[in-house]
């Protein structure tokens, strides 16, 4: 997975349990952790394990099966995992024909280092998961699949998704790009999109399925390409279909963002007007050696065009804080950047050496508490522009699509922005999946608070 992809990985709030259960007394219950990417990909497991029989479960102390879809972007992620696995094997311990499996990036970056489970599944084999499971019950030997596609995977496979009003719509697998920090290659394979024909049929279906919204993912959707349809195409074709759906995507990356994706977005009121758009670092020296393919203004004016073409845009970004050989003039040069664009939000992280990489065989010259300093700094200028911004909404009319009931009082809904702003309202007589207009009444740096205009 790349960049914006990743943005939920360390928030544990993020991880997702997932479960299925075997008519014949086969539970299998599935955690999920990382990105959106993973999210699709447990629902896509789902679906394939459900086409053999199986359903959900969410009580792990009943399941027979445990899967762990896991990233392997960042070591802490890794250690989170290695981490639950110690727990896990104690119920392994206690129930000797519990079966422990460890699917998606992790699976395929260490699938010689895992030790103690029972199935390494890569994210382009989970098409063997119910034969794989067969097999271990039946041999007690380790299932082991982790072969790299060329090839789009799952293009005829309906994700089993969850009940709800949005929806993730995978496009695009793998990347070509090979920044230097990044794993995503040698974790998820090169790059190769879906047709275009299946991903209309899939949005087409989930609008008479209810679905209000979807998000197209990718590692880099702006690289997508099938026969003569670029990105720009895609979105444009998916708008046209579904005009009562609201489009989001993620993620861009800034060398293949284009004019015609900015001009596309400007032109239909169903594709939401934000953009997370990751810029790792201010600095161009280290953008080179990171390999992003591009300079700071080339950034900004892409930034630029998209405010010129829709003023009320909204940008998130990446950041990574205290890269090898980073100089305090390069951080100084991120900051500057940051006061420069003003995100609406940003995910922040220090530098974590990953193995296979180009970045991983450099000096790691900048100390700990320097990269702990630089974070911290980049975090809380974040905070402060995040807050100013959202104060500028107060008193404005937005229109927001109720996605959940407030994490405090199901008496408030939780809605979003077209700009992605988050904004808590009172239930009134509205539901989950309704549109409303709200007047900005209150904000933190997090969260928005509306008032309905009857």
């Amino acid at each position: 997975m790349k960049d914006g992809l990743f943005q939920i990985l360390d928030n544990p709030k993020t991880k997702a349990a997932q479960k299925v259960q075997h008519p014949n007394g086969k539970n299998i219950y599935i955690e999920t952790y990382g990105c959106q990417m993973n999210l699709s990909d447990t629902e896509i497991v789902l679906s394939v394990l459900n086409t053999f029989g199986y359903q959900e479960t969410d009580d792990i102390n009943k399941s027979d099966v445990i899967l762990l879809n896991t990233c392997s972007v960042r070591d802490n992620a890794e250690k989170r995992i290695r981490n639950r696995l110690v727990h896990l094997r104690s119920l392994k311990k206690k129930n000797p024909n519990l079966i422990l499996g460890i699917i998606g990036c992790m699976a395929e970056r260490l699938r010689d280092e895992l030790k103690g489970v029972d199935l390494v599944v890569g994210p382009d084999e989970y098409r063997k998961l119910p034969h794989l499971i067969e097999s271990v019950i039946e041999t007690g030997e380790k299932g082991i699949a982790v072969k790299l596609s060329r090839v789009e995977t799952y293009d005829d496979i309906v994700p089993l998704r969850k009940d709800g009003i949005t929806a993730w719509l995978s496009v695009m697998r793998g990347c070509d790009k090979f920044c230097t920090y990044c794993v995503v290659p040698f974790t998820r394979g090169r790059e190769r999109s879906r047709s275009y024909q299946s991903i209309i049929g899939e949005a087409e279906k989930l609008s008479e399925q209810g679905i209000k919204e979807i998000t197209l993912l990718g590692q880099n959707v702006n690289s997508y390409k099938y026969e003569n349809v670029g990105f720009p195409g895609l979105l444009k074709l998916i708008a046209e279909a579904v005009p009562d759906l609201r489009i989001r995507y993620t993620t861009s990356h800034p060398y293949d963002l284009s004019d015609e994706l900015l001009e596309v977005m400007s032109q239909y009121d169903n594709i939401c007007k934000y953009i997370h758009l990751p810029v790792q670092s201010g600095s161009d020296r280290i953008l080179k050696l990171m390999n992003r393919e591009y300079s700071i203004e080339n950034y900004l004016k892409i930034i630029d065009k998209a405010r010129k073409l829709m003023p009320d845009i909204g940008f998130s970004t990446d950041i990574i804080a205290g890269f090898p050989s980073e100089t305090d003039e390069d951080h100084n040069l991120t900051i500057e950047l940051m006061k420069k664009v003003r995100y609406d939000g940003a995910f922040m992280f220090a530098y974590s050496p990953r193995e296979n990489t180009k970045a991983y065989k450099m000096e790691d010259t900048v100390p700990d508490e320097i990269k702990i300093k630089r974070l911290s700094e980049i975090i809380e200028l974040q905070r402060l522009i995040s807050l100013d911004r959202n104060r500028m909404l107060i008193g404005k009319t937005k229109t927001i699509l109720c996605e959940t009931f407030s994490k405090k009082s199901n008496d408030f809904l939780m809605g979003r922005t077209d700009c992605n702003r988050s904004v808590i309202i009172p239930k009134d007589k509205f539901k989950i999946g309704d549109l409303v207009n709200v007047k900005i009444s209150k904000v933190n740096s997090a969260t928005i608070f509306g008032d309905i205009i009857k």
